[in-house]
């Protein structure tokens, strides 16, 4: 579905997929392992363009059901660059271990991890500041040491990945269970609160619009500070 001119959520995609048609296409996570047929489907049949124009993925952290169609769309259109925040890298890459979660979440991520796609190594390492695909790399450490959002000034609208969920009815923080540092999650909340978007697109969950920026300021407000 069109969400606002010229940018897209792709229908039924479980760890919301959204690509940014222009001039080239900018895809912006890619789902759980298997979404990639349905990604390819909406660049083909909805938006009526070729998996070539894919210029950009960009991962907003590495979780599996983010990365998990990056394979079809790099074997549709081996031009295309992936991009990750650096300090995520090395977990898309293989070259450091995954994290391991407790209780029976932990087991079910263990059991999960195993449909995992193949290695990426990623061709973009970005930072904080950067820039690509006409967004603004933010980096808002606390899901994943590399977790990113990405702001698009001209459409004031900030894609956030895992940081936070909306119901259509009240913001919440990211899972708990698969965050790797909560405090540090708040402040990348805090981060973004001053940013001036009207819509907010999240990795799981439907999209915040209009007013979305104050919607954060308050649910911020709200944040217990650090001790």
């Amino acid at each position: 579905m069109e969400i606002i001119p010229g940018i897209h959520q792709v229908d039924g995609v479980n760890g919301n997929c959204y690509i940014i048609a222009r001039q080239g296409l900018v895809v912006i996570d890619t789902g759980i392992p298997g979404s990639g047929k349905k990604i390819l489907s909406y660049i083909r049949n909805t938006l009526h363009r070729e998996p070539a124009d894919i210029r950009t993925i960009i991962i907003t952290h590495f979780h599996t059901d983010h990365i998990g169609g990056v394979k079809a769309l790099k074997q549709a259109a081996p031009g295309l660059k992936i991009a990750i925040h650096e300090d995520d890298a090395g977990y898309m890459a293989g070259t450091i271990p995954l994290p391991r979660y407790p209780g029976v979440r932990g087991l079910v991520v263990g059991l999960f991890s195993l449909l995992r796609p193949s290695i990426f190594p990623p061709d973009i390492l970005l930072k904080d500041g950067d820039r690509i695909g006409g967004l603004t790399c933010i980096h808002l450490p606390g899901h994943t040491p590399g977790s990113i959002g990405l702001f698009d000034e001209e459409a004031k609208t900030l894609f956030a990945g895992d940081l936070l969920r909306w119901d259509g009815t009240s913001l919440a923080e990211g899972p708990r269970a698969f965050s790797m540092d909560m405090p540090a999650s708040r402040e990348s909340i805090r981060k973004i609160a001053d940013r001036d978007f009207e819509t907010l697109l999240i990795g799981h969950g439907k999209p915040l619009r209009p007013g979305a920026a104050a919607e954060v300021r308050a649910f911020a407000g709200t944040l217990p500070l650090q001790q």
